[in-house]
């Protein structure tokens, strides 16, 4: 009885090994003011995901000031601040579903969250442009052009990452926003509105 207790042991020691050791490194942390911005998410949350899905991944339960139409936005309820996801639902009436409304961008306004490269708001356009070299598309800022804002957009080279976008918005030549996530969402101007 003991040999098999101890071969049980064994067995239930190796797969947890074998499963955490497999998981990325994203799916095993929570979501703090040190988790970075990639093009498809930030720390373990990754776009796609459905509410349900973040909030298991993250360790944190998220909370929304209400919808508009498909598209509303949920924010962590107990931090990091300066941190929000876009999430578009497939029905435009009706109650939040957390099972199935899904993450379509990230928002960041916190100076204390970066980016995997490591870019944050306050850096520089030229910055920007040397932390990811020919990969930028500037353009002028739809609403704040006339005192040099911009659009810094990022577009990645990978194949599988081309339905993506990182955006830095600037406004005299600093950034003041920016966001990650998928297309068509991602170059949304002023978000669900």
């Amino acid at each position: 009885m003991r040999r098999n207790i101890k071969i049980l042991a064994f067995i239930i020691g190796t797969f947890l090994t074998f499963i955490l050791s497999t998981l990325p490194l994203s799916a095993q942390t929570t979501l703090t003011e040190q988790s970075k911005l990639a093009i498809d998410g930030i720390g373990p949350v990754r776009v796609g995901m459905t509410i349900a899905e973040a909030e298991l991944s993250a360790r944190v339960r998220f909370v929304s000031n209400g919808r508009l139409d498909n598209c509303y936005h949920i924010r962590p309820q107990r931090g990091p601040q300066g941190l929000q996801f876009m999430v578009i639902s497939p029905h435009k009436e009706g109650p939040i579903n957390r099972e199935v409304d899904r993450i379509a961008r990230v928002e960041i306004v916190s100076d204390r969250i970066t980016t995997v490269s490591g870019a944050k708001i306050g850096d520089t356009e030229e910055r920007i442009k040397s932390l990811y070299p020919g990969q930028i598309r500037v353009t002028p800022h739809e609403y704040t052009f006339d005192r040099g804002g911009h659009y810094l957009t990022y577009i990645p080279k990978d194949a599988r990452d081309r339905n993506y976008r990182l955006v830095f918005e600037t406004l005299n030549n600093r950034v003041t926003i920016f966001r990650s996530g998928r297309l068509p969402e991602v170059e949304y101007v002023e978000g669900c509105a």
